[in-house]
């Protein structure tokens, strides 16, 4: 074989290869990146060149008093002031406060919401940032209070990243406008059923409970499950509380678990279109959400708040959790 000719089965090898690999799915549960599957993945580091360009010696420039504590990377340099946290308006561990409400509230701006302005606001970020991590922890200790089946782990390994992953996305902002964390048995990632909160200004703070897009095993159980005995789901979900909170147990309209983006339009494969539980069938999440507003969420007991919330949901996500990992056959035999 030529060159020429080894060099072109190597193009067509590689764009099979590429056509062949699965693009993850678009999908975000409110705002966080279908909650970060891939947060644990850093990104990769650029190779150097071959050929180095000489740099010439580093001049000392003049830093701002408002300049300090910010790391640059080679070759990076600030332009503009950087703008210090607040040193008013905070709040104890385990509250919000409206400085973290404004710094978010700014991200919604497409202007601020940008490398270059976050890099100046480093400092503010900062200190939003441990407030909602002081406060995650505060919250873990009142959910498992609720929940005994939550391990009382560290911030860090509840929360996700503000940084956006627009690799797959037409929105190129790089930052998400709100602060969130997930709870389930094993974190924030696994199988299992979860808790989801998250604050966003504009009243679009929420508590989220359920199953968001399982896998694929973890699905056709739930199904199978649901095809045997449909009963404790329905009945949960149809609870005179359960529907005070996240709407009537009926599709057709977004309410409830019904109605999510990825709720089938025609029976999945294998099922009848007039099987009696066909609306639970089609449903490819099984998750709930409440909202709050910015005044519940600058509440000192905001987090008191919220674990009420997950208390109606506790039995919901125990029942998710047995339905996707108990196989039928097993449940019968027990």
């Amino acid at each position: 074989m030529t060159t020429s000719a080894k060099s072109s089965a190597s193009k067509t090898k590689s764009s099979r290869k590429r056509a062949r690999e699965p693009s993850p799915s678009e999908d975000e549960f409110e705002d966080s990146d279908a909650l970060d599957e891939s947060d644990s993945e850093k990104k990769p580091k650029k190779r150097a060149t071959a050929v180095k360009k000489q740099r010439s010696p580093k001049k000392k420039r003049k830093v701002d008093a408002d300049e300090a504590d910010i790391d640059l990377e080679e070759g990076q340099e600030i332009v503009g002031v950087v703008v210090q946290a607040p040193k008013t308006g905070r709040v104890p561990p385990g509250q919000i406060s409206q400085n973290t409400l404004d710094f978010l509230k700014q991200l919604q701006d497409p202007e601020c919401n940008d490398r270059e302005w976050f890099k100046l606001h480093d400092p503010v970020y900062r200190q939003a940032e441990k407030e909602w991590k002081d406060f995650i922890e505060a919250f873990t200790d009142v959910l498992i209070e609720v929940d005994d089946q939550i391990p009382p782990l560290p911030p860090k390994d509840v929360i996700h990243r503000i940084y956006r992953d627009t690799r797959f996305s037409n929105d190129k902002t790089p930052y998400k406008t709100g602060f969130s964390a997930s709870f389930s048995r094993s974190g924030r990632k696994g199988i299992f059923a979860f808790y989801h909160v998250m604050i966003k200004p504009g009243d679009k703070s929420i508590i989220a409970a359920g199953a968001w897009d399982p896998a694929k095993n973890e699905l056709q159980t739930l199904r199978s499950n649901i095809q045997r005995d449909p009963s404790r789901l329905r009945e949960l979900i149809s609870g005179k509380t359960f529907v005070k909170y996240f709407g009537k147990a009926e599709a057709g309209a977004r309410q409830n678990i019904f109605g999510r983006d990825d709720e089938l339009k025609v029976a999945p494969k294998g099922i009848d279109k007039t099987h009696p539980d066909i609306d639970l069938l089609k449903c490819r999440s099984f998750a709930v959400s409440h909202q709050f507003t910015d005044e519940q969420v600058l509440s000192p007991d905001f987090k008191t708040t919220i674990q009420e919330v997950a208390r109606i949901c506790v039995p919901f996500v125990h029942c998710l959790n047995d339905m996707m990992t108990i196989p039928p056959d097993e449940d019968e035999e027990e």
